[in-house]
């Protein structure tokens, strides 16, 4: 249960900072996606309600499918960012190793399913 709780803070907070770093997401968005601050601003309102939801048992089920399909939305943003001019100056390996940190992300919270789709 306390895994629970951190996973959901985690997720809570980093929506939170979707709102108070805006900028800091701005440079990571890919270039073909419209409306950057837009979908800033949505993708920290999902962290945030997935986050909640994950707290609750009566939503944490379908908060932590939500925050499955989530994280494998954000792979495009991972993705595009292996391409040499949208890095940002970052090292190949610290962008090559968020990859396999979204699957266990993903792999936790299949974990914590209560019934599992596979």
């Amino acid at each position: 249960m306390v895994q629970l709780y951190i996973m959901g803070g985690i997720y809570f907070v980093l929506g939170i900072f979707h709102f108070t770093h805006t900028g800091f997401y701005r440079p990571l968005m890919p270039k073909f996606l419209p409306a950057h601050d837009s979908l800033i601003y949505w993708s920290g309102i999902a962290e945030i309600v997935l986050g909640l939801g994950v707290l609750f048992p009566i939503t944490r089920n379908n908060a932590l499918l939500g925050i499955i399909v989530m994280l494998v939305v954000f792979l495009i943003v991972h993705v595009n960012m292996l391409l040499p001019e949208n890095r940002l100056g970052m090292s190949l390996w610290i962008l090559m190793l968020r990859i396999p940190i979204q699957f266990v992300l993903m792999y936790w919270a299949y974990s914590n399913l209560t019934n599992p789709l596979f």
